[in-house]
């Protein structure tokens, strides 16, 4: 997110790799490999690009990484203090902006399909179709894109061609010119929040409900679905707190400028990087299916190649 690329500024231009840079690297180089690696076995079976939780699985993972890689790479240039042209900049804080909203907005999606795969089972196939699915996710990027072309409209109707020219360190910052935007920005993302919370709390009651008057197989299933919605509930909880660590961020600024930079490293760490590294895990190790071909396609292929391998050494 561009909000939290710049969060560690500096007063000199040339500076020495701290602990903090590394484990940033080291965090986004194995989530960027572990999303890497579910994405291709999406593609790996049929049933997956046809199956709308699963679509929505791999929208969330493709913009995660997206995001990833822009946060990473605005967090080094802006550590390095290295300048860019403002244009370029518009481009990568666009980008970033619109992905950070979609990953909440495509978890409450995914929430809703688990409450009419549960609540609604004999419609699921009706209205989580495919076509739904595509129908989704252009709705998904359409809301994500709200906050941003709001933001930029303003940006320049303000400004004249010569702020352009100069090149510049990037921040979300160098957007927002009076105190006003950023209230605006704030009151989008605090609609946003209350509204994805509600469609939150509201499918985790409806399913619980059904939970309890399930039985057998029934139940058990219903019961996974219950806890799959309160996984997403904590993810997406993670992910609307980063919208306000931008506000958090700027009254902390008022008061210490070191403070400042551990809130923003702490907010990136847990509020950017955290949510990011929740997605394999609930449906790339808890999904059966998924599991399964994730197992069967990718990892046994190792495990066999390294089995030969031992067994051409141990012959030699």
């Amino acid at each position: 997110m561009a909000d939290n690329s710049s969060f560690i500024g500096g007063e000199s231009s040339v500076r020495q790799i701290n602990d903090q840079v590394i484990i940033v690297q080291v965090l986004v180089g194995i989530f960027l490999c572990i999303n890497t690696l579910l994405i291709i076995t999406f593609f790996m079976k049929d049933t997956f690009y046809r199956t709308m939780r699963y679509i929505l699985f791999a929208v969330t993972l493709l913009s995660d990484c997206l995001i990833l890689i822009l946060t990473n790479l605005l967090l080094i240039l802006s550590y390095f203090r290295f300048s860019m042209q403002v244009l370029l900049c518009l481009i990568m804080f666009a980008v970033s902006s619109m992905c950070n909203f979609v990953t909440p907005f495509t978890l409450t999606a995914m929430t809703l399909e688990r409450y009419v795969a549960i609540c609604m089972p004999l419609r699921h196939g009706e209205l989580c179709s495919t076509r739904s699915a595509l129908q989704c996710i252009l709705i998904i990027h359409g809301l994500s894109s709200v906050p941003c072309i709001l933001i930029l409209s303003v940006f320049f109707a303000s400004v004249s061609l010569s702020f352009f020219k100069p090149y510049r360190v990037c921040s979300v910052e160098m957007f927002i010119l009076r105190s006003w935007q950023g209230h605006l920005r704030s009151a989008i993302s605090q609609f946003y929040f209350l509204i994805m919370c509600v469609i939150v709390v509201f499918s985790y009651i409806r399913i619980m409900k059904v939970a309890k008057a399930a039985s057998g197989e029934n139940k058990k299933s219903t019961h996974k679905g219950l806890r799959t919605v309160a996984l997403h509930a904590f993810q997406l909880l993670l992910c609307l707190i980063q919208l306000w660590c931008p506000f958090i961020e700027a009254a902390v600024l008022q008061i210490d400028f070191m403070l400042f930079v551990n809130v923003r490293y702490f907010n990136y760490i847990m509020f950017s990087l955290a949510p990011r590294c929740l997605s394999p895990l609930i449906y790339g190790l808890r999904d059966d299916k998924f599991f399964l071909v994730l197992k069967y396609h990718v990892l046994c292929p190792l495990y066999r190649k390294k089995k030969q391998l031992g067994f051409l050494t141990n012959n030699k």
